[in-house]
């Protein structure tokens, strides 16, 4: 049997998992500081969802979900975004819920596409959501959150990207004018774009490749073309931006890819990658999005963040990517005397909040320091027939080999002070 998980998607391993865990719980902290709450929606969703949401004319829908059929014969696919998801459940327990609804998750999501580098078949998700405020202040908010997270993920060759693509009211004329641009241009664009141009133009604004984006630069833009409604909430996020102190940029070519979002649409690039894979966050206005379920209209705005591009963008740009998590003690147990007062220690640690290993079975003293340092242990708590005779143990810091000797409270005690300290 080959070993090798499905194409496209990763075993995570220590250390890849715990820098994994570590942005999975930077984002939760960040979304918390903001006063968002976390929800869980399935993995699995009907597939008319995604027909609806995505559109049937989006790449979503017509190479990049897994669709199935289950054994009571119902058509469910896992889901490619947790945008639709979350807005289901909201119209489905919308009586018992707050308004606006600001919610967090995180978690995998499902796309098949072409494996590269930033871009996997199963990948996993910081996603933001404010449903239920037209304001362009929740806008804001949703961006500031996105850019403090990454900032403090370590990322610094980053650009906040921002545009308007308008609403039911002006786009409708824009569309048009695009079409026609379009169609004077339609044999410079992809094969594939030429075919498909008039289902959906502003598609076109969205793909990477060279060829389009030759095209797209001399396309009409979207932004100059705004109603007054949609001008003005535009200036009110560029202006709640720089009060935020976000730094931004207005790209005209902006779009999004899928057909539910309107008026703000940003992302935030990231010089480390590949032009095609280097929006690192993305999101914007979607208040089109219930009423295409069959839910009443409802504003939101949100975002998401792929976690494994966060990583390979620091990786790139030089950056530990390593989790923050180490063991804080291992406890040695030298002789068979020690193996009770060696099970004792490693409970009062772990009461106290000390993460703690010991070896399983009788090792020697060299093989169990062996596992302490694979372990990244900073504290080995020692205890040979001297310790469990007079009730001590040895704590050696295994960065620098200083050591003392303590009753396990008072060596508890000092190792947390140690970690406080470290931790400034």
């Amino acid at each position: 049997m080959d070993l090798s998980p499905p194409r496209g998607m990763q075993d995570f391993l220590p250390p890849r998992s715990e820098a994994l865990r570590a942005r999975a719980a930077a984002a939760a902290r960040q979304a918390e500081l903001f006063g968002y709450r976390s929800v869980e929606v399935p993995a699995l969703e009907p597939t008319e969802l995604y027909e609806r949401t995505a559109g049937e004319t989006s790449d979503v829908v017509r190479k990049e979900m897994y669709t199935f059929e289950d054994r009571g014969h119902r058509l469910l696919t896992l889901r490619p975004e947790a945008t639709a998801g979350i807005v289901r459940a909201y119209l489905a327990h919308a009586q018992q819920l707050p308004s606006p609804f600001n919610v967090d998750t995180i978690g995998a999501m499902w796309r098949y596409g072409r494996p590269q580098a930033g871009r996997y078949r199963e990948f996993r998700q910081f996603d933001l959501e404010v449903i239920g405020a037209p304001e362009p202040d929740a806008d804001v908010e949703v961006i500031a959150v996105g850019d403090r997270f990454l900032r403090e993920a370590g990322l610094d060759d980053i650009e906040l990207q921002v545009n308007s693509i308008g609403d039911e009211v002006c786009r409708p004329a824009y569309r048009e004018e695009l079409l026609s641009y379009l169609d004077a241009h339609q044999q410079e664009l992809t094969d594939e774009h030429r075919a498909r141009f008039r289902e959906n133009p502003l598609r076109v604004l969205d793909c990477r490749d060279e060829a389009c984006r030759a095209v797209s630069r001399g396309a009409p833009k979207i932004s100059d073309r705004l109603c007054g409604p949609c001008a003005e909430h535009f200036a009110a996020v560029q202006d709640g931006l720089a009060a935020e102190g976000v730094p931004f940029v207005h790209e005209p070519l902006l779009v999004r890819g899928l057909d539910y979002y309107t008026r703000t649409a940003f992302e935030v690039v990231a010089g480390s990658l590949s032009e095609a894979q280097a929006a690192v966050c993305g999101g914007g206005r979607y208040d089109g999005l219930a009423e295409i379920i069959g839910g009443p209209h409802t504003p939101a705005v949100g975002f998401a963040s792929g976690l494994e591009r966060i990583l390979v963008a620091l990786g790139n740009e030089g950056k530990e990517v390593e989790g923050a998590a180490r063991l804080d003690c291992f406890v040695v147990a030298i002789g068979g005397e020690a193996i009770e007062p060696a099970r004792k220690a490693a409970r009062i640690l772990r009461d106290v909040g000390l993460s703690t290993m010991s070896s399983f079975g009788p090792r020697s003293t060299k093989a169990q320091f062996r596992m302490a340092d694979r372990q990244r242990a900073q504290f080995a708590v020692v205890i040979g027939r001297e310790e469990a005779v007079a009730g001590t143990v040895t704590v050696r810091r295994l960065s620098d080999g200083h050591q003392q000797e303590f009753g396990i409270d008072e060596a508890a005690a000092w190792i947390l002070t140690l970690r406080e300290e470290g931790s400034e």
